[in-house]
């Protein structure tokens, strides 16, 4: 595997080798997850591309920016038996050059709820970083886990409005732990009782979908707040059942609609995210 710290390194070896590109971008503290991503890439492209960069832009916590696990050894070594072809890993100061205007994105409804709520400025920073990797790699297809739902929409709007849709997305389902935890990066910060009791969230998005077709969607959720916070949780930001199309709140099912439960709780002081598809079959 190469490794490049420099964008025009980068670029320029990209370039040499004129073939089909598939990127990965993480931030690291790489698990099963991102290796399902790199192996799907490998098997649609010639050349697959990861990077490792910890953004400060997307973190509106810097506290949570700090105890961010970085474990870039463990995550090369991990790539190397995943046969990744490159590895970007890139300091700050090489995406952020100093004096650097700032790109403001238009994202509309889509920074305004759930993620973007709770994270205020945390989508721009996400489009800031992911446009700049864009442009250096300029990848066929571009890889992303569907446990970032509101991202994978974000990024999806990013692509259409300044890569004229050049670029596939390509957004392959959430891979989870034996118990349903949703594999994250964060993971490693949870204890082992944090760890069991965080489980409490895929079961409580298997209840609404086992709910949703029966109740209205304002109790439904809930009840599902009540239930988290009796399971462990200290904090909700949201327990949200919505349009999978477009992130709107709906207030009942309808069959001809698509859903998607999301949820956001902090367990130990430890924010985790999940989301599962309800009526796929529409």
């Amino acid at each position: 595997m190469i490794i490049c710290t420099k964008k025009k390194k980068l670029a320029d070896l990209l370039f040499k080798k004129n073939a089909s590109v598939g990127f990965v971008p993480t931030m690291g503290a790489l698990h099963e997850g991102h290796l399902s991503l790199i192996e799907k890439s490998k098997q649609d492209n010639a050349i697959t591309v990861c990077s490792i960069f910890v953004n400060p832009t997307q973190f509106n916590d810097k506290a949570d920016f700090e105890k961010y696990p970085r474990t870039t050894e463990q995550d090369i070594l991990l790539l190397n038996k995943a046969d990744c072809d490159i590895l970007f890993l890139p300091d700050a100061e090489e995406m952020y050059p100093a004096h650097e205007p700032v790109k403001v994105y238009e994202l509309n409804y889509l920074e305004q709820v759930l993620e973007g709520k709770y994270r205020p400025g945390h989508f721009q920073g996400v489009c800031r970083i992911v446009d700049k990797l864009l442009q250096i790699v300029q990848p066929g297809k571009l890889y992303l886990g569907q446990k970032d739902y509101q991202q994978c929409m974000v990024i999806k709007k990013l692509i259409q409005d300044h890569f004229s849709g050049s670029i596939e997305l390509v957004i392959c389902t959430t891979l989870r732990e034996p118990s349903g935890l949703a594999m994250s990066s964060r993971n490693m910060r949870l204890s082992k009782d944090a760890r069991q009791k965080a489980v409490a969230i895929f079961n409580s998005l298997q209840q609404i979908q086992n709910h949703i077709q029966h109740t209205a969607f304002a109790s439904l959720e809930e009840t599902i707040v009540k239930s988290l916070l009796q399971s462990g949780f200290d904090k909700i930001d949201y327990v949200v059942i919505a349009n999978a199309e477009n992130l709107r709140e709906e207030l009942h099912f309808n069959p001809q609609k698509k859903y998607v439960a999301l949820i956001a709780a902090f367990i130990n002081g430890v924010r985790l995210i999940d989301n599962l598809l309800l009526n796929t079959e529409v």
